[in-house]
């Protein structure tokens, strides 16, 4: 079964550890799950008392799908990495010094494992569920021959937290080897001394081809960071939608949640009146026969005394009668 996260892309309880720690893991996080998981971190940290370190979490930008794939092969391959690292070494030394014999040979060991590692990256993405495209690939690519061609992309490569791919410098020789150094000139004593002639033609022609090239490089450089950056911008712009979008689900099912909480109190309210009107109609019954009850035993009380003094009369009479027989 393939896995569905990156070497970072834990779930759980979010890293308590220090900030490098957090970072290392959330940049070899799959960049859908960057955010949420960033978030969890820094509530951590707020959590714990660690105002900074959670400010320092909250700034981290998620990267882009070929600058992850890229930390993932720099964290999961460290030796490959270290290889890779002190050949773009050799490569740079190699073009300070002109070796020319040393650069053909470092030349074909760059484009094999350039395109060796960039199919590692793409197959360690796809591993954690997330297939790169060709145009993503072609980043990873450019990622790793800018970490060959300068030593400031090397390091940051190492470090594993990319966020967005890297460009080679545009004076950085392409694949092709450079070409030999001249044959030395015969010393000047051996041979006659030479008679003027006019500038090979189409020098200057191939200079200013040369000087275009050169710029349409730079413009295209700088043309892809541009893009680049308006990539991320857009890509971070998605990132709040989604958020916000999961927020309004959110609140969405919380708000008729609390309409039918409401429908059933108004429905319990209705109930509750009902009765009242029901018991106060009861009570109101009670009331009228507890008054005729009570008038009925006041009645009963005076019939009670009226035949109690009859009665006293009567055997007042009789005793009387009695006596004078």
């Amino acid at each position: 079964m393939r896995r569905r996260s990156g070497q970072g892309g834990k779930t759980g309880t979010p890293d308590t550890g220090s900030v490098d720690s957090v970072l290392d893991e959330l940049y070899t996080t799959p960049p859908s799950d960057f955010v949420s998981r960033r978030e969890e971190h820094a509530a951590a940290a707020r959590t714990g008392g660690r105002k900074e370190d959670a400010r320092l979490i909250h700034a981290a930008r998620r990267p882009t799908l070929a600058a992850w794939a890229a930390n993932l092969l720099a964290r999961s391959q460290p030796e490959e990495s270290r290889r890779f690292l002190e050949l773009g070494q050799s490569l740079r030394e190699a073009h300070r010094t002109l070796d020319a014999a040393g650069l053909r040979e470092l030349s074909a060991q760059r484009r094999r494992i350039v395109t060796a590692l960039s199919r590692q990256a793409a197959h360690l993405a796809d591993e954690a569920g997330h297939r790169l495209s060709q145009g993503a690939q072609r980043e990873v690519e450019s990622t790793l021959r800018a970490v060959l061609a300068d030593q400031d992309a090397a390091d940051r490569w190492s470090g594993g937290r990319l966020e967005v791919a890297l460009t080679p410098p545009s004076e950085f020789p392409s694949d092709a080897s450079p070409a030999a150094p001249a044959t030395p000139a015969t010393p000047a004593r051996e041979k006659p001394a030479p008679a003027p002639r006019k500038e090979p033609a189409g020098t200057g022609a191939e200079d200013e081809l040369a000087e275009r090239r050169r710029k349409r490089q730079e413009d295209l450089a700088r043309a892809e960071q541009e893009a680049e950056r308006a990539a991320e911008q857009l890509r971070d712009a998605q990132a709040r939608q989604a958020e916000a979008e999961t927020l309004l689900r959110r609140t969405d099912g919380e708000h008729d949640r609390a309409r039918e909480a409401v429908s059933a109190a108004e429905d319990e309210l209705r109930t509750a009146r009902e009765d009242l009107d029901r018991t106060g109609r009861e009570r109101r019954d009670a009331e009228e026969s507890a008054r005729t009850a009570r008038k009925a035993v006041t009645g009963a009380e005076r019939e009670a005394r009226a035949a109690a003094r009859r009665v006293d009369r009567l055997a007042a009479r009789a005793g009387q009668r009695g006596t004078s027989d």
